[in-house]
């Protein structure tokens, strides 16, 4: 019998993976909050498959997503960024995650916890949604037009509120697994 799987994902090896063990999973830890985040930024205008493809080289790139290594970017290191096949070589983007860094650190250092203010966007739980086709799910919500509004008075960019649905889909936040997947969290 064929494992049924929601309709975006292709059989890459990787992508399958990623649909089956990481997407929708909820994540609550700041840090990998942030990393996340600043991947989805990476996304913007190409395919997610490609980003997960080079997920490994932002990684090394930018020092684990550690935003204390990141924040002390400069520019010398961002030109070296931009010379990296192995990442989107887009100035905008490679300044953005640096940028990022910058608006999270600002933020925890008043006191904040970075995964109760994302998490407070959905009510500290995840959403799970009963989505049949992929032409019912969103592509922004209330929810992520808050949470981009609110990211960008912190000073972060590549935020929107379509970037930030999809990275509230990625951690789990909200669950679009559709209702026929394998990885729809049935009762």
């Amino acid at each position: 019998m064929d494992i049924v799987r929601c309709g975006w994902v292709t059989d890459d090896p990787l992508y399958l993976e990623y649909h089956d063990k990481v997407w929708g999973r909820p994540v609550y830890d700041a840090k990998e909050l942030f990393a996340k985040l600043c991947l989805d930024g990476q996304q913007a205008g190409l395919s997610w498959l490609t980003i997960l493809k080079k997920q490994a080289n932002y990684e090394r790139a930018f020092a684990g997503f550690d935003p204390q290594v990141i924040a002390g970017f400069d520019q010398a290191q961002i030109e070296e960024l931009l010379q990296d096949p192995g990442i989107v070589r887009n100035r905008a983007k490679v300044n953005s995650i640096v940028r990022n860094a910058k608006a999270y650190l600002a933020f925890v250092e008043q006191g904040n916890d970075f995964s109760e203010f994302l998490w407070g966007f959905v009510g500290g739980v995840p959403k799970v949604n009963r989505f049949e086709t992929l032409t019912q799910v969103p592509a922004q919500t209330p929810e992520s037009e808050a949470m981009s509004k609110a990211l960008k008075k912190l000073g972060f960019n590549f935020c929107g509120p379509t970037i930030c649905y999809a990275f509230m889909q990625a951690v789990g936040m909200v669950n679009d697994h559709l209702l026929d997947c394998c990885c729809y969290p049935h009762d």
